[in-house]
């Protein structure tokens, strides 16, 4: 006959012998009620996107991440649209967030900044670009910013003295480019946005000392902007925190000769660049005036330059736009000639570029340069069947709206032609505003205040490259996301002589 302690199962037996054990036990059991309970109760009072909470603290970031064809929305994105739709949550940067792929709740996030949502970028963004950079300012600071920088870039200014510094900067690179050789595409980009804004903002004219030191500070700064945030020595971020340093010590430098040369009055300073008219017209601190010089640089640098080489790599695929683009601009440098005007391109000129506003606006959409922005709810929002709690991340993807197939027909190809058949670009059958389904610079309050300024700087690029040069790649290269869109081998092109205008149309090289 078995004793009674046989027949106890043998967890009850731990249970019995062991309080603690049972204690743990019946612990983790009424935490899991009290979770499932709260879940429930959340549930009754409102009702979250579908989604995937992933991993504890990392989330999902990693996967989200993951590079891939800056053509395409990347395997992520796919995948989880395709399971829960185009709006559901995820755990990312460490945080609970909603992302959108739709392009009416995008538009409603921007439309809505200040009200109920505020820009919310991880703070190792503003670690390494500083407290007052537009980019991670919020409310009235950030209002402020702005102001000055779409005063600084207004139409006038753009007209009058922007369109002469553009053309005159980017004669300066095309100008050292030879017949039968190869460019690194990417990085003559690069040297011209870098050339032009260091003028633009600082008077610092190109190839200097001091200009090409500047240069490679920031290029090390550029470099751990893209790098995981480790602050351990030896990593890309701490060298470039240690770049950021030495980069706002010399525009603090710059500002303190300005000030010294108006005999310490900020008012009488010369105001014909950037540093000049922010010292003379806003009553920023010199913190601030550093931290919105830096910010300007690295806006209007990096995004730029990945433009104009993303549309050199469109253009060399796309023989017919390539064809059509250069035609538009062989009828500007015609109608320049016959008025006997073979100077350097007027605004009337520029305005004449139809076509290659259509180019632009297409190299944008497909290539997105800006694939998302970060925001958080600062208010319970109800958004049609779907509540964002307060407090949440919230991520708007243009990237997935531009490359949409129910927005865009043939969402992959390079076709300039459609933004002069639908509205702005977007399928005439499609529900969306012609605003929300092309966001290339963002929207809203916090809509881009160099987007006038880039797009001038493209059209500029783009008459003097295919006036000068045919091009084709030298080998295997395209845009990837890093997670901003590079092209890994920088986009090697092997330049040729310019074919002969058309028989009706008859130019000279802007070089001679």
């Amino acid at each position: 006959m078995s004793s009674g302690i046989e027949e106890v199962p043998h967890l009850l037996l731990l249970l019995l012998l062991s309080p603690l054990v049972a204690a743990a036990f019946f612990y983790f059991f009424f935490v899991i009620w009290c979770f499932q309970y709260q879940r429930k109760k959340t549930g009754r009072r409102r009702r979250l996107p579908p989604g995937n909470m992933g991993w504890p603290f990392l989330g999902e970031t990693i996967p989200y991440l993951k590079p891939h064809s800056a053509m395409t929305v990347g395997d992520f994105m796919k995948e989880h649209v395709s399971r829960y739709g185009k709006i559901y949550r995820s755990n990312l940067f460490g945080e609970r967030t909603i992302i959108s792929a739709d392009a009416g709740l995008n538009r409603f996030i921007l439309q809505n900044e200040g009200r109920l949502f505020e820009c919310s970028y991880p703070r190792s963004i503003g670690g390494i670009l500083g407290k007052w950079s537009m980019l991670v300012l919020v409310g009235d600071m950030h209002r402020d910013m702005r102001t000055i920088s779409l005063n600084f870039m207004s139409n006038a200014r753009l007209r009058t003295h922007l369109l002469p510094e553009v053309e005159k900067h980017t004669l300066l690179v095309l100008s050292s480019w030879n017949n039968n050789s190869l460019v690194y595409a990417q990085e003559e980009a690069k040297k011209f946005t870098f050339n032009f804004m260091a003028k633009h903002i600082m008077s610092m004219d190109p190839g200097r000392p001091e200009t090409e030191k500047l240069k490679k500070e920031y290029i090390t700064f550029m470099k751990g902007v893209v790098s995981p945030p480790f602050n351990l020595p030896g990593t890309a971020y701490r060298k470039a925190l240690q770049s950021r340093s030495s980069i706002l010590k010399f525009i603090e430098r710059k500002m303190e000769e300005r000030v010294e040369s108006s005999n310490g009055d900020r008012r009488k300073v010369e105001d014909d660049d950037l540093l000049g008219w922010v010292l003379k017209h806003s009553d920023l601190s010199n913190e601030q005036i550093l931290d919105l010089i830096l910010s300007l640089l690295f806006a209007g640098h990096e995004t730029s330059s990945v433009a104009i080489a993303l549309a050199i790599y469109f253009l060399q695929a796309s023989s017919q736009a390539l064809h059509h683009l250069r035609e538009e601009h062989f009828r500007i440098a015609k109608r320049k000639k016959e008025r006997g005007d073979e100077t350097a391109l007027c605004w009337d000129d520029y305005k004449q570029m139809d076509f290659t506003q259509c180019v632009i606006n297409e190299t944008l959409r497909l290539g997105n340069v800006v694939r998302f922005v970060h925001r958080k709810a600062i208010k319970d929002i109800r958004f049609g069947d779907y509540e964002i709690p307060s407090g949440w991340k919230v991520l708007p993807v243009f990237t997935s709206v531009h490359l949409d197939p129910s927005l865009y027909e043939e969402p992959q190809r390079f076709d300039p032609w459609r933004w002069q058949k639908g509205i702005r670009g977007c399928s005439s059958s499609s529900s969306s505003s012609s605003g929300s389904c092309f966001m290339p610079f963002g929207g809203g309050p916090r809509l881009c205040a160099g987007s006038e300024l880039a797009k001038l700087e493209m059209a500029v690029f783009l008459h003097h490259l295919t006036l000068n040069y045919r091009w084709e790649l030298a080998e295997a290269d395209e845009p990837f996301v890093f997670p901003f869109v590079d092209f890994p081998k920088r986009l090697p092109i092997k330049l040729q002589p310019p074919p002969p205008p058309p028989p009706t149309t008859t130019t000279t090289s802007y070089f001679t």
